[in-house]
């Protein structure tokens, strides 16, 4: 064996000469370690600034690429808007830290920024720190990304070379070497089109000059485009209820504004989200604001319209489509404002062994997360480097990219998935596994399909729930009816006392339920087998008594079990009895759960170690 000291000169030497490449290339067994290059960290946003952040406390080198003239510049695209999270949630750990020991004014905990004060009060006070600013490129747009000397197709050897990223910058293209890549480049930057079906309406790039994708800035420099004229607004979104209110509000001022909303569901309830029980307030009060000039009769509803064209005649736009089945048009339209989304761009990967999901082009094992399909919940379970390992080892997407086109994203989740990131390049494992969250409730939590009823939770029950703690030790397998559903589960010893409230389903309700959700525990093994592996982490593995995965865990674990089909939540009932809390049901008694029977207690022997996070 070569002395660890003597190696580390040898290759010290090797790299002056550039020779080190054959060396690496000659030992294929040889992993490359995080501190032989940087990590390169693509996107100068909060979760990319985040990520450098976290890499900073734990020494670990990095370069960070930023395709805008500064950080923030998706941002500062809607600057004028009030994000409807306060300040607490939205400064991430790492940056607060290094930001107080420069003597940062940190600002109110509980203010709404604007886009605008995000960049100036958090975002470029960040960047100006003399432990970030030399490491963090501008200008530099990231164009490919690959292992150095291999195509996508090459495997032996790889994982012990470095990326080599290609980078536009100033008019030339520059080549970087990295040891590990964290993508934050978001989604902002490529708007979903008008058209059905994802694709662009016919005619929508020739009449790009009247659309505009994103949030206008209507009360302000874009008010005289707007103001007096005929607007469509397309998409069902919280940037789409931004924009109906400001057109709203300019209406007042000028009553010949005509304001059309075009989406492609009929299930406005959808759209309002969790309103009043919203623990944003500021999210929620959009929900109810739109859902107040509805019922005021002051917006022109389209729904659902699918536009498949668009074309002018005399100066006006017209739009055709379908709508319920027959075609249908909007004509003398003067102004588009399309809030249709956005998706992730992943041309620059393409070298580089990187899975998205199919549908969603959002990382594989979130997928069952945050499926606007399976349900509307806004807070995901936590999650952290395991679900964002690609078959590239080292290569991560994090951030709203990460959700590719799904919705419902907050930076605080990225924050979190950066810093379990971080802790496992720098090989702390025990760090990166114990990830943990604290996010605010949507209000709203269904896992229902558009032909079923509306619910305000997951199970088909109504049900209250405070702001949640959510902490999970990685040892349970991803899986739930729906992100944190059912009185959320959340699951350290400290969030057992946590109040929930959770009624009994009707007897319609049990026969709608669709996921653990108020029929017996029993009907849903042997009446819906289906229903049971997309929902409580999947049907048992081994044990014929239990009803599904996380029922095997908690029998396995000492409990009576998770307490499928039953009104409570047993799990946390019975574990409070063993810590020998006050109130706690004692061992043997009758104890209830989330789903709608009875579940008895038996002799406990030991708490079970991990809760997964999901009602049954």
């Amino acid at each position: 064996m070569v002395d660890s000291q003597l190696y580390k000169k040898i290759l010290k030497i090797l790299r002056l000469f550039g020779r080190h490449y054959d060396l690496k290339v000659n030992n294929p067994e040889r992993l490359m370690q995080v501190r032989e290059y940087p990590v390169a960290v693509i996107g100068g946003g909060p979760v990319g600034l985040a990520a450098a952040a976290h890499l900073t406390e734990r020494n670990i080198p990095f370069r960070l690429f930023e395709a805008g003239a500064g950080v923030g510049t998706n941002l500062m695209e809607w600057k004028w808007v009030q994000v409807f999270s306060p300040w607490k949630y939205n400064i991430d750990r790492a940056m607060g830290r290094l930001l107080d020991r420069a003597g940062w004014n940190r600002p109110h905990t509980n203010a709404l920024p604007t886009g605008e004060e995000l960049v100036a009060q958090y975002l470029e006070p960040f960047a100006n720190l003399p432990a970030i600013k030399p490491y963090l490129h501008t200008n530099s747009r990231v164009v490919s990304i690959n292992r150095k000397g291999f195509d996508k197709t090459k495997t032996s050897g790889r994982e012990a070379v470095p990326f080599v990223l290609r980078v536009q910058q100033q008019g030339q293209l520059k080549t970087y070497e990295a040891s590990a890549i964290i993508d934050a480049t978001g989604t902002w930057q490529n708007p979903n089109p008008i058209g059905v079906g994802g694709v662009p309406a016919v005619g929508e790039a020739e009449h790009k000059s009247r659309i505009y994708y994103g949030i206008p800035h209507i009360s302000g420099s874009h008010k005289m485009r707007y103001a007096g004229k005929t607007v469509v607004v397309a998409g069902g979104g919280h940037s789409a209820i931004n924009s109906l209110l400001e057109l709203a509000a300019l209406k007042q001022e000028y009553p010949q504004t005509q304001v059309h909303w075009v989406l492609i569901t009929d299930k406005l309830h959808k759209v309002y989200g969790g309103r009043e029980n919203d623990q944003l307030a500021a999210r929620g009060a959009l929900g109810q604001r739109i859902e107040q000039l509805v019922k005021e009769g002051s917006l022109h509803i389209h729904t659902p319209f699918h536009i498949d064209t668009i074309s002018s005649t005399s100066g006006k736009l017209q739009l055709d489509g379908e709508l319920q089945g027959s075609r249908y048009s909007i004509a003398g339209v003067d102004e588009i404002i399309a809030n249709t989304g956005a998706r992730p761009d992943l041309s620059f990967s393409r070298e580089v062994r990187v899975a998205y999901h199919e549908a969603l082009e959002c990382v594989p094992a979130l997928s069952e997360l945050i499926d606007p399909n399976i349900h509307s919940c806004g807070t995901v379970r936590p999650h952290g480097e395991r679900e964002l390992r690609q078959p590239e080892k080292g290569y991560y997407v994090a951030g709203v990219k990460s959700y590719g086109r799904a919705p419902t994203f907050l930076m605080a989740t990225g924050y979190e998935q950066v810093r379990s990131i971080a802790a496992y390049l720098d090989g702390d494992l025990v760090a990166a596994a114990k990830v943990e969250l604290n996010l605010p409730e949507t209000g709203v939590c269904s896992t229902q399909t558009d032909n079923e009823a509306t619910s305000s939770s997951c199970c088909d029950t109504p049900a209250s729930r405070p702001a949640i703690n959510l902490q999970s030790n990685r040892n349970s397998e991803p899986g739930s009816c729906s992100p944190l559903s059912c009185g959320d589960n959340t699951i350290n010893e400290n969030s057992m006392n946590t109040e929930k409230s959770m009624n009994t389903a009707t007897p319609q309700e049990q026969k709608s339920a669709a996921c653990c959700g108020a029929a017996p525990a029993q009907a849903l093994k042997e009446e819906a087998p289906a229903a049971a592996t997309g929902c409580c982490g999947g049907p048992a593995e081994a044990t014929e008594d239990a009803c599904c995965k996380l029922d095997e865990e908690a029998k396995a674990g000492g409990l009576s079990g998770c307490g499928c089909g039953t009104s409570q939540d047993i799990r946390m009932t019975e574990k409070a009895a063993l810590a020998g809390q006050p109130g706690a049901a004692a061992p043997g008694a009758e104890a209830t759960s989330c789903c709608g029977t009875t579940a008895p207690a038996k002799p406990k022997q030991k708490a079970v170690e991990t809760v997964a996070n999901s009602c049954c």
